[in-house]
């Protein structure tokens, strides 16, 4: 494909994604995507000179980190990313828009058939005042970079009124252990990924991706010794006694929350817990007087939903 570009130089201030050609908000960093090919290396010939040439043609996976306030398109592509009984995995074709200062488009990177690989949810601390991001990362099928004359990136109206997320504001519920977990001041982050297999497509170059098993995190909350009695209990039947059937794996959510605590951003949904550590977490010598209790859990399946983060396209 030609590429046409602007004869003057510009930076980049802005990054916008589309999806299915529509607008579906701004995100704070992208990297990655470009078509790279790997080089091939010969037996070294009666020349002593060792022949190269280009192989296979990959295209790099994507990564970006967005806050609350995307389109509801961005997060149904998330959703069903990961969901394991959805035979379409979320393919979307979309793009990558750079833009300056101005929010005039100076190019854009235009992927086919992307398969998310990995979704990650940031670590949570009580007393965090810092902006809270996902990162999500992608594998196209195919990439194309091209170099626009200076259109203006136009959203719908309301897509500036970004909805503010913290890493203080959660709440998380585990069947059997709600007082505990109304004392978690902290939740290790979460990040699921997915494997994808590569089939090549008869004459062309290009592959078609296809995904297939998921990675679960493990989750990992930390909570008052004092309040940690439900915790307890559980590690004692379940690691010691050895009563750890399916049984008495346990279910639970946790909730994002907009800074007032009445909205729900984000949920993510757990599916079969099961308790194998509880330890006392690391105190340095003068610091934090309350006893604080590490609670590790494994976890064979986690489903995103959103409600209120969207801020435009709804459902």
């Amino acid at each position: 494909m030609a590429i046409a570009r602007n004869n003057r130089g510009f930076a980049v201030g802005k990054y916008g994604i589309e999806l299915q050609h529509t607008m579906a908000g701004w995100v704070k960093e992208v990297d990655g995507g470009h078509a790279t090919a790997e080089v091939v290396t010969e037996k070294i010939g009666s020349d002593h000179l060792a022949k190269k040439h280009l192989g296979t043609l990959k295209y790099e996976e994507v990564t970006f980190k967005a806050g609350a306030g995307m389109s509801a398109q961005v997060y149904e592509w998330i959703k069903t990313g990961f969901n394991q009984t959805s035979h379409s995995r979320g393919r979307e074709d979309g793009a990558i828009l750079f833009a300056d200062y101005d929010q005039v488009e100076t190019s854009r990177l235009t992927w086919t058939a992307g398969i998310i690989t990995e979704f990650g949810m940031p670590a949570l601390d009580a007393s965090s005042k810092d902006a809270a991001l996902m990162t999500v990362k992608f594998r196209p099928e195919t990439t194309r970079k091209t170099f626009t004359a200076g259109a203006k990136v136009t959203f719908p109206s309301d897509s500036a009124k970004q909805k503010k997320w913290l890493p203080s504001n959660f709440r998380i519920r585990i069947d059997g252990c709600e007082q505990g977990c109304m004392k978690v001041n902290k939740i290790e982050a979460l990040t699921i990924k997915q494997k994808i297999t590569e089939n090549a497509i008869g004459e062309q170059r290009d592959y078609e991706v296809e995904a297939s098993s998921v990675e679960v995190p493990n989750l990992v909350i930390t909570l008052a010794e004092s309040h940690a009695d439900e915790f307890y209990r559980w590690h004692e039947m379940f690691v010691i006694k050895g009563q750890n059937g399916e049984d008495q794996e346990k279910g639970g959510t946790l909730e994002y929350l907009t800074p007032d605590l009445a909205t729900v951003l984000f949920t993510l949904h757990f599916s079969h817990l099961g308790v194998f550590k509880v330890s006392p977490d690391k105190v340095e010598a003068g610091g934090e007087p309350i006893r604080r209790v590490k609670v590790e859990m494994y976890c064979e399946d986690i489903q995103f939903d959103f409600s209120g983060a969207a801020i435009y396209g709804g459902r």
